[in-house]
C-alpha cells in the first residue's frame, strides 16, 4: 500500500513538473501564429489540404500490388465478358479507374499512357503544394517563438512594479521560444519530410502501373473498334 502511494504521489509530482511547461498564452501566440503565417501564403484551399492530409501519415504507403490487382481483375471481367461488364466505380484506385474507364471509352495505349501522366502529375502537384505548406509552417514557427518572446518582455517590462506578474511574463517570453523550437523540428519538418517520401515512393510505384495499362489498351481497343464499327 505504501509503495501504491508513493508511485501515485511520484506520479503526481512528474505530471505538475510538466504543466510548468504549459502556458496557454504561448502557445496560442506560437500556435496561432504559425498557422496564419503560414496560411497568407497561398489560398485558403492550401491550408485545407494540408490538415485534411494528416491521416496520411499513419497509413500504409502506396502499394502497386494492391493496384495491379484491380487492373487484373478488370482484364479478368473484360476477357470473360466485355469491357462494358466493368464498372469503375467500384475500382478503388482513382488512377486505376480512370484508365479502365478512358479504355472502355476506346483509348489507344498513347492515349492511356497520357491520361496516366497527367494524375500523376496532377498529384504530384497537390503533393508539393502540401510539403510546401509544412516547410512553410517549419520555417514561420521560431519566428512565432520570437514573437512570443518580445511578447512577454514586453509585458514583463510594462509591470515591473506589480512582482506578481512578473513570472507569468517571463514564462510566456520563455515557453514561447520553447514551443517554436519543437513545433518546428519535432512537428513540422518531419511532417514535411514525411510527406515527401510517401510521395516519392508513390510516384515510383505509379510508374509501374504504365506498361500493364498499355498492354490492356492494345489487347482491348482493337476489340472495341471493331464491335461499334
Amino acid at each position: 500500500m505504501a509503495r501504491v502511494l508513493l508511485n501515485a504521489e511520484a506520479m503526481n509530482l512528474d505530471l505538475a513538473s510538466l504543466l510548468v511547461f504549459y502556458d496557454p498564452v504561448a502557445l496560442a501566440i506560437v500556435g496561432g501564429g504559425t498557422l496564419l503565417a503560414t496560411a497568407a501564403r497561398g489560398p485558403i484551399g492550401d491550408t485545407v489540404d494540408a490538415l485534411r492530409c494528416l491521416p496520411v501519415l499513419v497509413r500504409r504507403p502506396f502499394d502497386f500490388g494492391r493496384a495491379r490487382a484491380e487492373l487484373a481483375r478488370a482484364e479478368r471481367v473484360a476477357h470473360a465478358k466485355s469491357l462494358l461488364a466493368i464498372d469503375p466505380q467500384v475500382l478503388k484506385d482513382p488512377d486505376v479507374a480512370r484508365g479502365v474507364e478512358a479504355v472502355t471509352d476506346g483509348a489507344t495505349a498513347d492515349e492511356v499512357e497520357q491520361l496516366l501522366d497527367r494524375l500523376r502529375q496532377a498529384r504530384l502537384d497537390r503533393h508539393a503544394t502540401v510539403q510546401e505548406f509544412w516547410a512553410a509552417a517549419a520555417e514561420a514557427a521560431p519566428a512565432m517563438g520570437m514573437v512570443g518572446t518580445l511578447v512577454g518582455l514586453v509585458r514583463m517590462f510594462r509591470s515591473m512594479d506589480d512582482p506578481a506578474t512578473i513570472g507569468a511574463a517571463m514564462a510566456v517570453a520563455l515557453l514561447a521560444t520553447l514551443y517554436g523550437a519543437l513545433f518546428a523540428n519535432l512537428v513540422a519538418a518531419p511532417i514535411a519530410a514525411r510527406l515527401r517520401r510517401l510521395a516519392r515512393a508513390e510516384e515510383n510505384e505509379r510508374r509501374a502501373l504504365i506498361a500493364p495499362f498499355r498492354a490492356f489498351a492494345r489487347r482491348e481497343t482493337p476489340v472495341r473498334r471493331s464491335r461499334a464499327a
